[in-house]
C-alpha cells in the first residue's frame, strides 16, 4: 500500500488530481485510515488510473470516463465511442481551420484596404420587404435620382404608405455601365398600393448569405467600398450570385413638395451612408 504522495510519484499524477478523481468516484483509495484520514493506494489501481489518463488524453470528459469505467462498457462499445470522438475532433479541427482562414483573409483585407480606409465586410441575411419599384434603362446617375423622385412622388399619393426604411437601387447588368444601366429603384411600403403603368408593387425575396459593406462619405467615393467588397469576395473564395444592391441609409432629398421620413435624411454629402449588398456563395 502506498500513501497518496508515494502513489502520486509512482503514477506521475499530482496529489490534487488524485483527490479530485476520488471526489468524482473515478479512483477511490484502496483504504482510508479512519483516524487520520490518510489515503492509501495499491499498485493494482495503476491500470485503472492509466486508463483514466489515456481517455483524458483522447479528449473524453470525466463524466464520459466514469461511464466507460463503471458501466462495464464492452470493447465494441468503447470502439464506437472512440470513433464518435474522432469525428468530433475532426469537426473541431475543420472549424478551427475555417477560423484560421477567416483570420488570414481579414489580415489580408485590412492590409490591402489601408490606403482606402477600413471597410468591414460581413455576411448576413437580408429580410424580405414590401416595396414599390421602378425599373428601366437609366442614362446615368442623374437618371437614377430622377427615377427615385418619380417613385417617391407616386408613393406619396397614398397616405401613410411610405415605410420609414431606406430606399435602395438594384443594378442588373452583367458588367459595369456608366450609361444605359438596367436599374431598379425601390422604396419600402407599409401596405400595398395600386400599381401604375411603370411602377410595380412586390415583395422582395429574402436573401441568404449576402456580403455587405458600408461606405460613409460622398457617393463619388463609393468605389472604395466596391474595391473592398471585390477584394473580400476574391480573398475568401466566394462568387457573386446576384445583382449588386445599393441601400441608401443616409442620403439627401429635397424639392419634392412633400417630406420623406427624416430618419435617413442627411444634408451633408460627406456624411452620406451607403451599404452595398451582394448575394454570394462559395466558389
Amino acid at each position: 500500500m502506498f500513501k497518496i504522495g508515494e502513489f502520486s510519484r509512482l503514477s506521475r499524477v499530482s496529489v490534487r488530481m488524485l483527490r479530485h478523481y476520488d471526489q468524482l468516484g473515478l479512483l477511490t483509495p484502496s483504504r482510508t485510515d479512519p483516524f487520520t484520514g490518510y489515503r492509501y493506494y495499491s499498485a493494482s489501481q495503476l491500470p485503472r488510473l492509466n486508463r483514466i489518463l489515456a481517455l483524458r488524453d483522447l479528449g473524453f470528459s470525466l463524466e464520459q470516463i466514469a461511464e466507460v469505467l463503471d458501466d462495464d462498457v464492452s470493447a465494441d462499445q468503447l470502439l464506437g465511442m472512440l470513433k464518435l470522438k474522432r469525428a468530433d475532433v475532426e469537426r473541431q479541427m475543420q472549424e478551427e481551420q475555417n477560423r484560421l482562414s477567416r483570420l488570414e483573409a481579414r489580415i489580408r483585407q485590412m492590409s490591402e484596404s489601408e490606403a482606402h480606409g477600413r471597410y468591414d465586410v460581413i455576411l448576413r441575411d437580408v429580410e424580405s420587404e414590401l416595396v414599390a419599384a421602378l425599373r428601366e434603362s437609366a442614362l446615368d446617375d442623374d437618371a437614377i435620382t430622377e427615377m427615385f423622385d418619380r417613385l417617391e412622388m407616386y408613393v406619396a399619393r397614398f397616405e401613410g404608405a411610405r415605410a420609414d426604411k431606406p430606399p435602395f437601387a438594384i443594378y442588373y447588368d452583367d458588367e459595369y455601365r456608366d450609361k444605359d444601366m438596367d436599374a431598379e429603384v425601390a422604396v419600402p411600403l407599409k401596405y400595398a398600393i395600386p400599381e401604375s403603368e411603370s411602377i410595380r408593387v412586390r415583395q422582395t425575396l429574402k436573401l441568404f448569405k449576402v456580403a455587405c459593406v458600408v461606405h460613409v462619405g460622398n457617393y463619388s467615393e463609393v468605389y472604395q467600398a466596391y474595391n473592398a467588397l471585390s477584394n473580400w469576395i476574391e480573398t475568401n473564395g466566394y462568387r457573386m450570385t446576384g445583382p449588386i444592391r445599393e441601400v441608401y441609409l443616409r442620403y439627401s432629398a429635397g424639392g419634392l413638395g412633400f417630406e420623406l421620413p427624416s430618419t435617413h435624411l442627411e444634408p451633408d454629402s460627406n456624411q452620406y451612408v451607403t451599404e452595398l449588398q451582394l448575394a454570394v456563395e462559395k466558389s
